[in-house]
């Protein structure tokens, strides 16, 4: 036992002590940063399956007879809720002048155009097709980053961009059950959340994760409010297509977020984003647990050069695109 803080200037005692526990500390640093970073893999696991099942509780919406429009209003609004008390919770204020109307651009033009052009197609092709072709969007950002942000496309960036056209066109033409309008909004869906991206990383850093995800997701909320008072869509008619979109702001919104920024910490950007391509691993799986999506063997091959790609340009980038809203 270490002699106590009134003895340590008299007792020579205190110096064998103070070096072993210096030792003990050390040798405890690594054990703790090993433990944080199991914490982290963990959360961005969590995250990636909160993402990931989305589109299954977009498809029990709507079959309970729920428009798009409104599955995304309601989940807009219940999101927004809890993002403004997450940041009322942690004191944070809101951001102001330019900066608050570049995040409100972002979150109605952006948010908006990429959750609908998802959503929409999830309603018209199967759920696990919808989040492959989504995973398209590092290869596009790469591209536009390449064109308007003067960064170089390397031999390895390259070699990924062709590993996912390759994997888009086996999976678009394996595809079946869907229609090619379905196929387009996927797709479309993946080039809104590109231009987020680029447009977000010269915005978002001055705002703050909560700050700028409040304001992007609380926008989103206005908008499909205002698109519901205008075109006044059918929400669910039943008790399990409003659990499915309660699921949707609560697991697939908030929890999916808020799991993510935690996990981000621990792990660094590079690993967060590799973790975070099991996203449409987990549509896939739970889209046949559920739905009963099949899945072709070419489907496969080509989700796994999307995802192959995804993982090479996370890992070259050396650092996530803005997450500070879902890609879905």
């Amino acid at each position: 036992m270490c002699s106590s803080p009134w003895s340590r200037a008299r007792s020579p005692s205190t110096t064998t002590c103070s070096t072993t526990s210096t030792a003990d500390d050390r040798r405890q640093v690594p054990r703790q940063g090993r433990s944080d970073r199991l914490t982290g893999v963990a959360l961005i696991v969590v995250s990636a399956a909160a993402f990931g099942a989305l589109a299954i509780f977009a498809k029990t919406a709507y079959a309970s007879g729920a428009d798009p429009i409104a599955v995304l209003a309601a989940r807009f609004a219940i999101a927004a809720v809890c993002m403004v008390g997450l940041l009322t919770l942690r004191r944070e204020r809101l951001p102001r002048g330019r900066l608050l109307l570049a995040l409100m651009a972002l979150g109605g033009i952006g948010y908006v155009g990429q959750s609908f052009t998802f959503f929409t197609a999830a309603q018209l092709i199967p759920a696990s097709l919808a989040s492959l072709l989504l995973y398209v969007y590092p290869a596009i950002v790469a591209v536009l980053a390449a064109v308007f942000l003067r960064q170089p496309i390397t031999g390895l960036r390259l070699l990924a961009l062709l590993a996912a056209m390759a994997g888009s066109a086996l999976t678009v033409g394996q595809a079946s059950g869907g229609t090619p309008l379905g196929i387009a909004m996927a797709l479309a869906s993946a080039m809104f959340y590109s231009c987020y991206i680029i447009v977000g990383s010269r915005v978002t850093p001055h705002a703050g994760a909560v700050a700028s995800t409040t304001v992007i997701i609380s926008t989103a909320a206005l908008v499909y409010a205002a698109l519901t008072v205008v075109q006044r869509p059918p929400f669910p008619g039943d008790a399990g297509g409003w659990a499915a979109v309660v699921a949707l702001a609560l697991v697939s919104t908030v929890l999916a977020i808020g799991t993510f920024f935690a996990g981000l910490q621990r792990v660094g950007p590079a690993d967060a984003s590799t973790i975070s391509a099991l996203e449409p691993l987990v549509t896939v799986v739970l889209a046949a647990m559920v739905l009963g999506e099949t899945v072709t063997p070419g489907q496969m091959i080509g989700g796994a050069l999307i995802l192959s790609a995804v993982v090479v340009l996370s890992r070259v980038s050396g650092r996530l695109v803005p997450r500070e809203a879902p890609p879905t």
